[in-house]
Order: structure tokens, then sequence, then C-alpha cells
């Protein structure tokens, strides 16, 4: 990659991220998009989180990070600190590692 795309991509990036402030008074949504946008926003999460637990280089990631992921939901559902939550997940995933190679 060259510089002139990274610096491209930079730009582009900044450029989304300032026009959100400098249009948020020119814009006007009605309250069903402002609902649906925040659908979408937490669905979009939702998929990035079962892709990421689910699959790993094309292919699936194994059951011991189903597990871990699985515990660190749960744990943040309960509202754990965060320290709990990712120290929970690592350790479900290691230990079922350790137990069920393959």
């Amino acid at each position: 990659m060259t510089v002139g795309v990274v610096l491209m991509l930079a730009a582009g990036t900044y450029a989304l991220r300032v026009a959100g402030p400098l249009l948020r008074d020119r814009v006007r949504l009605s309250e069903r998009w402002q609902r649906l946008l925040s659908i979408a926003a937490i669905t979009l999460l939702g998929a990035f989180v079962v892709t990421s637990a689910l699959f790993e280089s094309g292919g699936f990631a194994g059951w011991a990070r189903v597990a871990g992921v699985a515990v660190g939901g749960v744990l943040a559902w309960r509202r754990a600190p965060f320290v709990v939550v990712v120290l929970a997940a690592a350790a479900t995933t290691a230990g079922l590692r350790v137990l069920l190679p393959g």
C-alpha cells in the first residue's frame, strides 16, 4: 500500500468523522429513521460478534471460542466489571482448548 493511498484513506475517514457534527443541525431524521438507525447499529455489532466468534481464517473457530464469547456475553449482560469479563472469557476459552484439543 502506498503512502498516497494511506493518506487518501485517512482523509476520507477524517471527513466522515467531521461530517457528523457539521451536519447535525442541517439534517433532520424522523423518529422512525432514528429508531431504525439505532437498531441497525446494534444489528451490525451483533453480526460482527457472531462472525468473529464462529469463524477464523474461513473455517470454524472451535467450540472453545464460542463458549468463551458466551461466558463473556453473559457476564457483560450481568454488568460484571470489564476486567472480569475479559479474564473469564479468556480463561474459559483457554481451559476448554486444553481440555478439548483439536
